[in-house]
């Protein structure tokens, strides 16, 4: 069993599954047997957003919490389960102004057929309304027992200051985890003034897009199709010499550790400063292990510096 990962005083698993695909390319039923597999191999990190998925075809927005809390309420494990969404990008609730952001939150419990959101995001951020009043509606929430922490996602390095500044100058709830685009082939979106921050205030990193949109499992190659939704973007980082040396890199590295490709991917992301639990999803039962093999695997001094020279 995986040791757990601290985020504020929440203590997960430390690979969080994306709900991203609940509802798009995983239907209801497929999602259960992902759920209740992640569930069985130790895992209890999960991570949403209300908007998930409003772009697919015939839905709305929510469609990932109401599976997730059909599932949770089905399998009757929702004391044992973490669960973190997201607020300010569903259609019918866009925005972080106070009274969105507290409608927000009792839509996305209604939802996740719950009384708390463990871990609860501001999505991207809202230039337009001032952060003490976001950070003021969020303490509010926590204040009222229906969320127990918060933690920001999209934002600049300055607001993202002036949020935690807040916070501390007055007291109130602040934000205990960030969820960044992270992987080996994106570094400089968390790496600089984001991380310097986070490591300033103690912010556990919770990365999204770890494994690139799929590219990093290492089934996107030269001559190879992919039957995926996101096969465009992944497929891209093939045209790039970066991309190439990282492939190449994990391709020696998973030999030498004797696991999959994405499972080295997500190791090396798990052993970042700050980073407490990477972000990953599977869309099918096939998808899980390496998520799962990830948490288990332990790089080496020398895999971690050959990793991190090849994506440099």
């Amino acid at each position: 069993m995986a040791d757990p990962k601290k985020i504020g005083d929440l203590d997960v698993f430390p690979m969080c599954l994306g709900g991203n695909v609940f509802g798009w390319t995983a239907d209801r039923d497929r999602s259960f047997e992902i759920l209740d597999a992640y569930a069985e191999a130790g895992g209890d990190f999960l991570d949403t957003a209300d908007s998930y998925l409003a772009s697919a075809p015939g839905n709305s927005g929510g469609e990932s919490e109401t599976i997730i809390g059909e599932w949770t309420a089905s399998r009757g494990n929702r004391d044992d389960i973490v669960v973190a969404t997201k607020v300010g990008r569903h259609p019918a609730r866009l925005g972080l102004s106070a009274p969105n952001i507290k409608a927000a939150a009792d839509d996305s419990l209604r939802r996740l057929r719950t009384d708390r959101i463990d871990l609860y995001y501001t999505h991207f951020d809202d230039p337009d309304v001032p952060v003490e009043e976001i950070m003021t509606a969020l303490d509010d929430l926590v204040a009222a027992g229906k969320v127990r922490q918060i933690a920001v996602s999209n934002i600049e390095p300055d607001r993202l200051e002036a949020s935690l500044a807040f916070s501390e100058r007055e007291g109130t709830a602040r934000y205990v985890a960030i969820q960044p685009h992270y992987n080996l082939v994106s570094r400089d979106t968390y790496e600089g003034p984001r991380r310097d921050i986070a490591r300033r205030y103690g912010l556990a990193a919770v990365p999204y897009y770890g494994l690139a949109s799929g590219f990093l499992t290492g089934k996107y190659r030269p001559g190879a199709r992919v039957d995926s939704a996101r096969a465009g973007r992944a497929a891209g980082h093939l045209e790039t010499e970066r991309g190439r040396r990282v492939l190449a890199a994990l391709d020696i590295v998973a030999g030498e550790q004797g696991v999959a490709v994405a499972a080295v991917a997500l190791a090396w992301l798990a052993a970042q400063p700050t980073v407490a639990a990477p972000i990953a999803s599977a869309r099918t039962l096939e998808q899980l292990p390496p998520i799962i093999e990830a948490a288990r695997t332990t790089l080496t001094d020398d895999q971690l510096k050959r990793l991190t020279e090849a994506s440099a």
